[in-house]
């Protein structure tokens, strides 16, 4: 029993998966999009997560494996091509999120000092270095990573839950509240878009499958561990977009669209809630960069253990999986090359793909791993729709993005048919 966790242990990893960066990072965005109605947009993400995690914790009991996602997907569609391709864009998706994650540190870290010489050089600066120093990290001790993940979710969660309990209080002195007010909102197709360009900022609850192998209790315990998480986590959202959009005018979240959070602390707390709010950003997108090579690490050792890349793969550098290696130059490669809308729309469009086939997954073996077939089912069909919304209205207003995002996923596929047709060996 000693090398097990307990229920709040699960919870914080899948609290801490979701909130790490992708607030920090996408929250002006989804207010460019939704403007009044952005706690609408982040409630709309959220109820996409919470159907899914149902799938996730009927497969999670039926199948614990430290593969979660990789797992759900062989178990669902064999060792194929399709199931490999799904594996091959969960690990592209890591690496989009770790992006996301650095363009965000690489966004707040300068405004830690007055004078910048150059933002833009400063800010693709900011994100290589910290990639760079993140994966030092990860070769020197996965103790350390640990480490710091554990007290940067404390740390994180205390300043975000302050944020809200002083911007709510702050809130009945503000003239920008009626910034809430319905006629403020986006046309409906507007917001569904705003909710799934920000769908990353939910995507890491699907962690917790990776530590149901360790769960006490698992019966018990997995079901909180992905309802609560993901619930607190909508309430939080929810309650963040509600302060920062009722305290800060439209123009001002627009013109700090990167660093909009701590944008809104000025109107409560001044320069000091400014610096705070900085700090914590720069604590989470680190923390989460951290976690999230490690975790992509694993996932790329998973799919070639499993024989859908290279064996290779397997192989370590440094003491390491080689895919570490891989993960932070693709990485620093993306942050480089894209705009924060282009990654996070790429990210969200990979994780609504991989989700609606881990419901798919939950559908199918139903009976098996005794759920109501509906559900995945609804899932499953929310995830579609929701990727085709994003899709069809993004491509009018964020083409690259969408062209980037579409072909990540044709890409991933045509791997996986070059190495099982051509490259792997036969057993």
């Amino acid at each position: 029993m000693g090398n097990k966790i307990g229920l709040k242990e699960a919870v914080s990893i899948g609290i801490g998966g979701m909130v790490g960066g992708g607030i920090f990072a996408v929250l002006g965005l989804a207010v460019s999009l939704a403007k009044g109605g952005t706690p609408i947009a982040f409630l709309i993400a959220g109820i996409i997560a919470l159907v899914t995690s149902y799938s996730y914790v009927k497969l999670s009991l039926a199948y614990p494996d430290r593969g979660g996602t990789v797992k759900f997907i062989n178990v669902g569609f064999g060792k194929s091509i399709f199931s490999g391709g799904i594996n091959n864009l969960l690990w592209i998706s890591y690496i989009i999120m770790l992006a996301l994650y650095a363009s965000a540190f690489g966004s707040y870290a300068p405004n830690l000092w007055e004078i910048t010489t150059n933002n833009a050089i400063d800010t693709h600066i900011y994100s290589s270095a910290i990639v760079i120093f993140a994966t030092a990290i990860n070769y020197y001790s996965i103790k350390i990573v640990g480490k710091i993940e554990d007290y940067a979710v404390v740390i994180k969660l205390i300043i975000l839950i302050g944020f809200v309990i002083i911007g709510l209080y702050g809130l009945k002195d503000s003239s920008n509240l009626e910034q809430l007010a319905f006629s403020n909102w986006e046309a409906p197709i507007q917001l569904l878009t705003g909710g799934m360009v920000i769908f990353v900022a939910y995507e890491g609850f699907e962690l917790i499958a990776n530590s149901v192998s360790d769960l006490e209790n698992p019966e018990k315990n997995v079901p909180k561990a992905y309802f609560y998480a993901v619930l607190f986590v909508i309430f939080l959202y929810i309650v963040i977009a509600i302060v920062t959009v009722g305290s800060l005018p439209f123009s001002k979240i627009a013109e700090a669209e990167d660093y909009v959070l701590a944008e809104a602390a000025k109107p409560m707390l001044g320069q000091v809630g400014f610096t705070i709010i900085t700090v914590a950003a720069l604590i989470s997108t680190f923390s989460a960069i951290n976690a999230t090579l490690y975790g992509g690490s694993r996932v790329s050792y998973e799919i070639a253990e499993d024989d859908e890349l290279p064996h290779e793969l397997t192989s370590t550098f440094w003491n390491q999986p080689i895919g570490l290696l891989i993960t932070a130059i693709l990485t620093i490669v993306l942050v480089n090359l894209l705009e924060l809308e282009s990654i996070s729309t790429a990210g969200s469009v990979g994780f609504l793909l991989i989700f609606a086939t881990v419901n798919f997954v939950g559908y199918k073996k139903a009976t098996k791993v005794k759920a109501k077939k509906a559900i995945p089912f609804i899932g499953f069909l929310l995830c579609v729709i929701a990727s085709l919304a994003l899709i069809i209205q993004q491509y009018s207003s964020n083409p690259l993005g969408i062209s980037i995002s579409l072909g990540i996923v044709i890409i991933c596929f045509i791997i996986e048919f070059v190495y099982k047709r051509y490259f792997k060996k036969s057993s």
